[in-house]
This record gives structure tokens, C-alpha cells and sequence, in this order.
């Protein structure tokens, strides 16, 4: 097993951290000031708060114990990549060969608790072991922050300061009722902890105490992790006895545009469309719901995706997240690669690219509005529009090659 961080994809994270990190649209990258003259005057400020919420005052300084601002965690509030990946890069990256085997390890090793969960919670087991593979590679690597200094730098920096001084009190009431001790209570520089990977608030919610020893630990505690994440999937509505998505092959001349603007359908009404599933299978229940997803447009591997697909997304708002939490899921189970490849040449955009892609459309008549690096339903009619009339096929995809031909 692997002991190195696992590769995310920075861009998209999930939902509980995107709105942590203050990364939303037209978030300013810059180095906030500190809402304090000095460190002990913050410390000082936090008390009050803290002991109104149960906190005592051994808990509250031992948490804060050789507390210094860390600079570095502060950096990682305005960096940016420099480079975005493709969904292929993405998921080729997040379900590799090494992960899928040691998710198949980790399903005997864990069969008991996987087993237990999937009875008591109704989550495919292998749905459980993606998540725990993506978030902290099975454990191997859970942050190595200490989770209270964390967010109180970015607390005492001044960066998202509501939320991350809630989280921060949070936090503190979670050492207060034993669930870890404080130098074990790691996690990520903005805070995510455990396993899991979940923010103070979210493990007040939704973490359990699956083995049954009064704590819900998902530090030190493989059983409370995964159980967690099955009651948060549950508590999100997932459909028990359903799968995430289905690979698909779309016949010739498919009208794209339509499948945009339809949006989701039953799988019967998109097999009359002429979609089929690959490798000549049939869909188990043609009245589920499903919209078409094409990550790479018609030139690579296109998808039914299903409920729980969105189930998957929030616990972390990311397609390409989804889309790989649920194929490491079927990798572990035994299904093979997608049957389509992926485009080897494709690069990802970057929101100043998708800009300029939109002011080139624009610029050659085809009205998608102010240029904001957001692809909605106006750029990919506009998209569309250009594709036919330039030949190309009119999938509606945004891509590396779609700027080149408008440039």
C-alpha cells in the first residue's frame, strides 16, 4: 500500500471542503490579514465560545498546546494549478491498478465490517472501500495536520472565518466528549479528518459508533470510518440495490443537443433513443432514471448515470469524483476497464481557457453571454452550433481541440 498522498484533482473537491477552501466562482486568491494583533489575544477570544459549548478548560489547552500560526497552510489558501486534468487523467490516476488491488485486499481483510454495513445501511460494500480508497488510500494517508491548529490558523488568519471558527468550535467538542485525543485528531490543512475524511461538522452528523466502544473514532477505528460513510450515503438517499451508472454505446447520428435539453428519462425511453449498454448487456430496470453524462463528449466513453451517482457527489460535489468512486467500485467488484477509451490527446481547460472560448464564440456570432468560464446550456448551444457548421461532430463539448479550431 501505497504511503504517499492520493492523487486528487485540486480543481474539483468535495463539497464539505469546496466550501471550506472558499474556491467557488470569483473566489479571491489572496493572503487574508490575521483578525488579531497576536496569537495569544486570538487563543484568548475562542475561550468564551468554547466553554459556552461544554469545552473545559484542560480539554481547551491541551487542544491549543504549542498552537503557532502555520504559514504554509495559509499558502495553500491562494494557490492555484497550473494545469487542470481531463476527466480520463483523472480517473486513470484515481483508479489505478495499485488501487484497485489493494481495494480487493481490503475487502477480505474488512469482509466482517463491510458486510455488517452493507446489511445495516444498505451501500454496496465496494461502494464503502471506493470512497475510503479515494479519500486517504485505505488509511495510508490521512493529512497529518493537527486538526485544531489547522483551523485555527485559518480561523486567526481571517480566511472564511465564520466557517472555519464554527468548525474549530466544533472540533473542540469532539475532544471534549473523547472521541480521540487531541494529538490524535488528524487530518488535512483545511481540516477534513480521518478515514473518511469528514469536517467537524459533518462527523457531529453523520459518524456512528459502529464497533460499539462509546466512541465514534474514525481516526484509530477502520469499522467507525466505514460505517460513517455508509450512514452519510444512507443519509443522503441512497437507493439501496442500485447501481451509480451504466457504461453506454449511442447509435449513430445521436442528436446531442437533444440529449442535453432532455436532461434525465427513463432507461427505457433511452433505449428507444437507440442507447444501448455496452458489451450487448441489458439494463436490470428500465423505468430507473438516468441522464446522459459524456465527460469527453462523443469521443469517448459516455454514461447513464443513476441516482446514487448523485448520492456520491455529495460527498464531494464532482462528477469526476463520482465517476471514479463508482468505476474503482466496480474494478474492486470484478468489472473490467470501460470499454471506450478515452482521448489520448485531450487536454484539460482552465477557466481563463473556457473564457477565452466563449469570447471566440461570441466574437463569430454564436451568443453565449458574458464570458464567465462556466459551461452551461447558452455556451453549449453555442458550441453546438459552431460544431455543425464547422463539420465537427456536434457533441457540445468544451474542449482542448474545440479552442484550437475557434482560435
Amino acid at each position: 500500500m501505497r504511503s504517499t498522498a492520493p492523487t486528487t484533482d485540486f480543481p474539483v473537491l468535495s463539497r464539505r471542503r469546496a466550501i471550506a477552501l472558499g474556491l467557488g466562482a470569483g473566489a479571491a486568491l489572496v493572503l487574508p490579514r490575521p483578525a488579531f494583533a497576536n496569537v495569544s489575544d486570538f487563543v484568548a477570544s475562542v475561550w468564551p465560545e468554547a466553554s459556552s459549548r461544554g469545552v473545559s478548560r484542560a480539554i481547551f489547552e491541551q487542544a491549543f498546546a504549542g498552537f503557532t500560526p502555520s504559514d504554509r497552510i495559509m499558502s495553500l489558501t491562494r494557490s492555484q494549478p497550473e494545469t487542470v486534468k481531463t476527466t480520463g487523467q483523472y480517473v486513470a490516476d484515481a483508479v489505478s491498478s495499485t488501487r484497485v488491488s489493494n481495494g480487493r485486499s481490503m475487502r477480505g481483510e474488512w469482509a466482517q465490517t463491510l458486510g455488517g454495513a452493507e446489511q445495516r445501511y444498505g451501500i454496496q460494500s465496494e461502494i464503502i472501500l471506493a470512497i475510503w480508497g479515494m479519500e486517504t488510500n485505505y488509511g495510508s494517508y490521512m493529512g497529518g495536520n493537527n486538526v485544531i491548529h489547522a483551523l485555527a490558523t485559518l480561523t486567526y488568519g481571517n480566511y472564511r472565518r465564520d466557517f472555519f471558527k464554527s468548525e474549530l468550535l466544533t472540533a473542540l467538542q469532539i475532544l471534549q466528549a473523547g472521541h480521540v485525543a487531541a494529538p490524535q485528531m488528524v487530518g488535512s490543512w483545511a481540516g477534513a479528518m480521518g478515514h473518511t475524511q469528514f469536517m467537524p461538522s459533518s462527523f457531529m452528523a453523520y459518524a456512528v459508533d459502529y464497533n460499539g466502544n462509546g466512541k465514534r473514532d474514525i481516526w484509530n477505528s477502520v469499522p467507525d470510518a466505514l460505517g460513517s460513510a455508509a450512514n452519510y450515503l444512507k443519509s443522503h438517499g441512497w437507493r439501496s440495490g442500485e447501481t451509480w451508472g451504466y457504461e453506454v454505446q449511442l447509435p449513430s447520428g445521436f442528436d446531442y443537443g437533444r440529449a442535453w435539453d432532455i436532461g434525465r428519462q427513463t432507461l427505457g425511453q433511452w433505449e428507444a433513443m437507440g442507447v444501448r449498454r455496452t458489451g450487448g448487456r441489458n439494463f436490470p430496470r428500465s423505468g430507473d432514471m438516468g441522464r446522459i453524462f459524456m465527460p469527453s463528449g462523443g469521443s469517448g466513453p459516455v454514461f447513464l448515470l443513476l441516482a446514487n451517482f448523485d448520492v456520491i457527489k455529495r460527498y464531494n460535489n464532482s462528477d469526476n469524483y463520482a465517476l471514479a468512486v463508482g468505476h474503482l467500485a466496480d474494478r474492486i467488484l470484478g468489472v473490467g476497464p470501460f470499454i471506450r477509451s478515452f482521448p489520448a490527446n485531450e487536454t484539460g481547460l482552465t477557466r481563463s481557457q473556457r473564457e477565452e472560448l466563449q469570447s471566440l464564440l461570441n466574437r463569430r456570432g454564436y451568443n453565449v453571454g458574458t464570458p464567465d468560464g462556466v459551461v452551461g446550456p447558452k455556451t453549449r448551444q453555442g458550441i453546438i452550433a459552431f460544431q455543425r457548421a464547422a463539420g465537427l461532430l456536434a457533441d457540445g463539448h468544451a474542449s482542448s481541440g474545440l479552442l484550437s479550431a475557434l482560435r
